[in-house]
């Protein structure tokens, strides 16, 4: 004997997960089930844009803190003051901005993952939020640093220490495109 080639008869009822589903009651909007709405996403992308801007303050201070010393040294040269590196081979110069990188890279995996943990549903305006706020804190970041590093004026520094003597040169990030480290973690 052989199974029959049509199908038992549809039930009566329908099961309790049905994929179909009815429209919703007057007065309200499919788009409510949905999310919060737009409004609400992009406030939120607003205070996680400020949020992670002001934590670039963090990045900057520990920047100047962690970030190696480039020895200078100045003299005299035809009665002009010169200025030079003390260790010509040293790679402090390149140290300063990886550690800007490095540093930048984990403020990005702890913004996305602190964001994604307080609020777990995303949205395009909270990743532009997210973005926008780690470029903002990185500029921040690099500007507090530069202005809480040595002084930017090389020749007056060297003839304020005196001839030989060696001081360090002042932050500056030679790589612009670690600013965008922050960014691209987040």
């Amino acid at each position: 004997m052989t199974a029959p080639l049509t199908p038992p008869p549809p039930p009566h009822q329908g099961p309790p997960h049905d994929a179909w589903q009815a429209p919703p009651a007057a007065g309200t909007s499919a788009y409510e089930q949905d999310g919060p709405g737009m409004k609400t996403e992009v406030l939120e992308a607003a205070a996680v844009t400020v949020a992670v801007a002001l934590a670039g303050v963090l990045l900057g201070l520990l920047w100047w803190w962690l970030a190696p010393h480039v020895p200078l040294v100045g003299g005299l040269v035809d009665k002009k003051w010169v200025v030079y590196f003390k260790d010509t081979e040293g790679e402090q110069a390149i140290g300063v901005d990886g550690t800007f990188t490095l540093l930048a890279v984990a403020f990005g995996a702890v913004s996305a993952l602190g964001v994604f943990l307080m609020r777990r549903r995303g949205g395009v305006p909270l990743v532009v939020g997210l973005a926008v706020g780690g470029l903002l804190g990185s500029l921040l970041a690099w500007r507090i640093g530069v202005w809480l590093g040595p002084t930017q004026n090389v020749i007056a520094h060297a003839q304020a220490v005196g001839k030989g003597v060696t001081f360090s040169a002042p932050l500056k990030l030679n790589a612009k495109g670690a600013l965008l480290a922050w960014c691209a973690c987040a």
